[in-house]
């Protein structure tokens, strides 16, 4: 069995919802079959746009700086050092109001059944970038 390191340098940044979002170990990285996991670094005023997951539940960690949440709606704070869980189906968005760079890492599972399935938007994706 090859065991596979996967680096941030590694992937390129998703930028589709917001920030800089690199998914490093999942079934396309690591043949991952259980969910995947990957990092968020946002820069201040960036935001990840809401969305929500209807198959998995999706865990947060704020390593440096801290991300301002809405969670189906209600407000809160993530600052460095503490997670979340967000449950399957709530719907959710991050935004860095703070003046320094946030970095998160998150875990998703279980997988969705198919891609597609993985994320629900409901607000305008960001402008592309330039």
């Amino acid at each position: 069995m090859i065991i596979k390191t996967v680096s941030m340098d590694d992937v390129p940044a998703n930028r589709r919802r917001g920030g800089d979002i690199r998914t490093l170990l999942s079934p396309a990285t690591v043949g991952a079959t259980s969910g995947f996991f990957g990092t968020l670094t946002l820069e201040p005023g960036e935001v990840v746009t809401e969305h929500w997951h209807p198959y998995s539940e999706e865990f947060l960690f704020c390593v440096n700086g801290r991300v301002a949440l809405r969670l189906d709606g209600e407000p809160r704070e993530l600052a460095a050092r503490a997670g979340v869980l967000i449950p399957i189906g709530v719907r959710h968005r991050l935004e860095n109001t703070s003046a320094e760079t946030a970095f998160v890492v998150f875990q998703l599972g279980p997988l969705a059944p198919r891609p597609e399935l993985g994320h629900v938007d409901t607000e305008p994706l960001p402008e592309p970038a330039r």
